[in-house]
């Protein structure tokens, strides 16, 4: 089968790894989230954590993530500094045993929602990008210069109308849910303590005023060359995460948003250990994008995946779905990596808030019991493929 895992957020995460052995985890995904970003991660820290991990019969099966820091991915002046010791921790968690690294290249945004808890009919909720609300956010909070000119008319109209009911309350709540809540808990640019959210988030779009897509690529591709050497002597697998979503937003350049962006990145640096996180939640939330297609196209230059799904609205918003419906098709997925590269590490994803989870202080998007159905359904998937494929 696949591996089993769960993204852990460390010691101080509400769920524990007793939790996690007890509902069938096998592998665990996380990161030394104490570690500052653009600093080594050593081996003695390393070490601890995966003896910690391991203590409950887990292993650390991927680092997610050991963060790109902005100046590299805008190409700042301090860049070579920040490779350099990027590639002394990558050597490091290869002389550990961690050899699979889930990454972004996305600017600013790690990932981006409106609403956390969009109510299902079944007493649930999930997680929800409503396009006119993230547009008020950009132009009426934000007030981003040339921002109208990304959105339609229709868009801007609901945006009108907005600005007629919004209270300070719903627009304080759009901030902490795009800039803060999906942010704060990964390493991320904003700290749920920052008293100016929205004054530093300016200050980061403004990095990026000059960098074009091209640009981007160009930036993506001298970080890739310059590590591979490492990725190389220490077997290191480093697998891009697409961006979440998969569309133009806040006037940034994207960089993996569909077929043609898979296609560059992993031929302008051919090496085996340049590959994808197969995100099928991130790549179903495209309209554009033909899930199953992709995956059939670049199984064996994939490194990990992460099995969720959404809905997409015919306006364009979209809504995480049951990991058994929406657009991803994941039972195809599944079927399609077992056949192609069996035994990949996968993880569940975006699971909704039930049995109380809402209640319980957890990380924007990773919840207890909403994963743990979501990971007991696609166990049952998998199972059923692997009789399907013969595999024991």
């Amino acid at each position: 089968m696949m591996e089993k895992t769960w993204r852990w957020f460390g010691r101080k995460d509400k769920i524990t790894l007793d939790m996690l052995r007890q509902i069938g985890v096998e592998g665990i995904v996380t990161a030394l989230h104490d570690v500052p970003n653009g600093e080594i991660w050593t081996v003695e820290k390393i070490t601890e954590l995966r003896d910690y991990i391991e203590s409950f019969g887990l292993r650390w099966s991927v680092v997610e993530s050991l963060p790109v820091c902005e100046s590299i991915k805008y190409g700042g002046p301090d860049r070579d500094g920040l490779i350099e010791k990027y590639k002394v921790s990558l050597a490091n968690l290869g002389k550990c045993g961690i050899h699979t690294i889930c990454y972004n290249f996305m600017p600013v945004l790690d990932w981006a929602r409106t609403d956390l808890e969009n109510p299902n009919g079944d007493g649930t909720s999930s997680l929800y990008f409503n396009h006119a609300e993230f547009a008020y956010f950009d132009c009426q909070i934000l007030r981003r210069t040339g921002a109208e000119a990304d959105y339609t008319a229709e868009t801007l109209a609901k945006v009108e109308e907005m600005k007629k009911v919004f209270t300070p309350k719903d627009e304080h709540r759009l901030v902490e849910n795009i800039i803060v809540k999906t942010q704060g808990f990964v390493n991320g640019n904003i700290k749920e303590d920052d008293e100016k959210p929205v004054e530093i988030f300016r200050s980061l779009l403004e990095l990026y005023k000059d960098i074009t897509p091209e640009k981007l690529r160009e930036n993506m591709k001298y970080f890739l060359e310059a590590i591979m050497p490492v990725c190389d002597e220490w077997d290191m697998n480093m697998c891009v995460h697409p961006d979440d979503p998969p569309l133009q937003i806040l006037g940034l350049p994207r960089i993996v948003t569909c077929d043609k962006d898979i296609e560059w990145f992993l031929n302008a640096v051919p090496n085996e250990h340049n590959g994808l996180t197969f995100c099928a939640g991130s790549l179903s939330a495209g309209a554009h994008n033909d899930v199953p297609a992709l995956a059939e196209k670049y199984a064996k230059r994939t490194h990990f995946v992460h099995l969720r799904s959404t809905n997409v609205f015919p306006n364009g918003d979209f809504k995480e779905a049951s990991h058994l419906g929406g657009r991803a098709n994941i039972i195809e997925l599944v079927r399609i990596f077992q056949k192609q590269k069996p035994g990949l590490p996968m993880r569940v994803d975006h699971a909704p808030l039930m049995l109380g989870d809402e209640k319980m202080g957890y990380n924007a998007g990773y919840s207890f019991h909403g994963r743990m159905l979501a990971l007991g359904q696609v166990e049952g998937v998998m199972a059923v493929v692997d009789n399907e494929l013969g595999i024991k």
